[in-house]
Formats: C-alpha cells, structure tokens, sequence
C-alpha cells in the first residue's frame, strides 16, 4: 500500500490504474485491482480519532466503538475495488452531508466539553470532501467504463439494543428506484439469508426492518449516477460482543469467505439485467 495525495488517487483513477493507497491524511484508504462494474465500501469501519480532540470528547473509546462498524472493511477486503474510512463518524461522519458531518451530541449524549473551533472543524470538513471527491470520482470512472454499476455499501448496528427481533441482514432501500432495481434487492437478499454463520442457527434477511438506506452515501451516489444501485446492507454485531468489545474472528472469517462468492455473483448478475 502507497500513501497518496487526494490529486494522485484522482490521477490514477482518471488513468485507469490499478493501486492500493491510503490518503496523504490518513483519513481512508482506496483499493482497485481492476475496474470491475462493482465498489465495496465501508465508510463507517475507521476508528481513528485525531490527537487534538481527545481531552475535549466526552465519549469513551468504548462508547465511539459501539456506534462504528468495526470489521466491515474486512468483511469486503477481498473485492477488486474497496473504499474504506479510517476515521471515526465522531471526527465527522461520512454518511451525513457536509454540513451534519460533525456532531454536537452524539446518541443523545453531548459529545464535546467545549465547542469544536473552526480550525478544528475544518480540518474534518476537509477530509470528508475529500473522501466524495474520489469516491465520486470512482464512480464516474466506472460508468464510463461499463453500463452499469452496483455498490455495496457495508455497515453494522448493534441488534441487542432493540426491543424485538431484528434480522441478521437488513437492506435499507427507500431512497432507491425500487420500480427499477427491485428484483435486484430481493435477490440480494435471498443470498443473504443463506449466509451461514458459527454460532447462528438462522440466519434473516429483511428489507427495511431496522435501518431504511437514509445514509447521505446513498443519497449523494443514486442523485448524481443514474445507472449506479448502491445497496445499503447492514449486518447485526453477531460477529462481536457488543457489550464488552470482543470480537469473534471466526464470525468475521464466515462473512468474508461467504461474500467473495456472493458479491461478485450478485453483480454478475446485476450486469445481466434489464433495469
């Protein structure tokens, strides 16, 4: 792996070549072994919390680890193409709009001691435009390369705060074509419901049930990429004890040996239909 500025990364993609780097900042890292019609991200997988914030944050590591998506870049790190954060969502967060990146409270708790600077904020800011200049990029670089496109758009919740049943997989879909890509959902989320996890005698797959695909990283693809799907799909923290921190890696194993099959089958397909 490389460490790129923002203008090389964009300069590679533009030029079609292959790389593995990590941003002059450190902020993500971006992955393209060949220019496949798919992206995995995993844009809430970075824990990363800059120096300068730490006696100002009212969080816990802990608390900030238990609202990250620990292990979904690993879950996809095999794929051709994988974009990934590094920095915590309590930096900035980059599934919210520029301008709700930054939190004042964060899960009904105030976040901050005393109010972030402007410098402070800026340097945040920063990173997330930066992070969409290339993920963007990306995307239209794929486009332009093939007809279509499909991103799936990694993330976990942590099922044991909820009150009811919740699935192992759930697709937040609202804010896409449903007329247009229904059938690709549905089919997603039959293979999904055939992962087979240590630990897990059933494994459930529904489509809106905890999370609706509200996340700005979405919004911004599907508004701006007319023959792009991104599918928002998020697992349960069945694969670590949300309660403690531990992680269970042969959960994380399972995931990934099951979705180098089922990813790139799901985009085959994809590519095959007519929507």
């Amino acid at each position: 792996m490389h460490r790129y500025s923002v203008q090389e990364i964009l300069q590679k993609i533009h030029s079609e070549e292959p790389f593995e780097a990590v941003s002059e900042d450190y902020s993500f890292t971006v992955k393209i072994s060949e220019y496949v019609p798919y992206v995995c991200a995993a844009i809430h997988d970075g824990h990363q919390f800059r120096r300068s914030l730490w006696e100002n944050c009212l969080h816990s590591t802990y608390e900030r680890w238990y609202e990250e998506d620990p292990c979904t870049r690993q879950m996809v790190q095999s794929h051709p193409i994988v974009i990934a954060g590094r920095d915590s969502r309590f930096e900035y967060d980059l599934n919210r709009p520029l301008e709700e990146a930054i939190f004042d409270t964060a899960w009904g708790k105030q976040l901050w001691k005393t109010p972030l600077s402007v410098k402070e904020k800026e340097i945040s800011l920063q990173k997330h435009t930066n992070f969409y200049t290339v993920a963007h990029t990306l995307i239209e670089k794929l486009e332009s390369l093939h007809r279509k496109v499909i991103v799936f758009d990694m993330h976990s919740y942590n099922w044991k705060r909820w009150d009811r049943e919740v699935p192992v997989w759930n697709l937040g879909t609202i804010n896409i074509d449903n007329d247009r890509f229904g059938r690709v959902v549905e089919s997603w989320r039959a293979k999904l419901e055939g992962v087979h996890l240590p630990h897990t005698h059933t494994t459930t797959s529904r489509v809106n049930d905890t999370f609706f695909g509200n996340g700005y990283f979405l919004k911004s693809i599907t508004k701006k990429f007319e023959n792009t799907l991104v599918l928002a799909t998020e697992i349960a923290k069945i694969y670590c004890d949300e309660l403690t921190g531990i992680v269970f890696p042969e959960v994380v194993e399972a995931v990934e040996q099951q979705l180098k099959d089922l990813i790139p089958l799901q985009a085959r397909e994809f590519e095959e239909t007519l929507c």
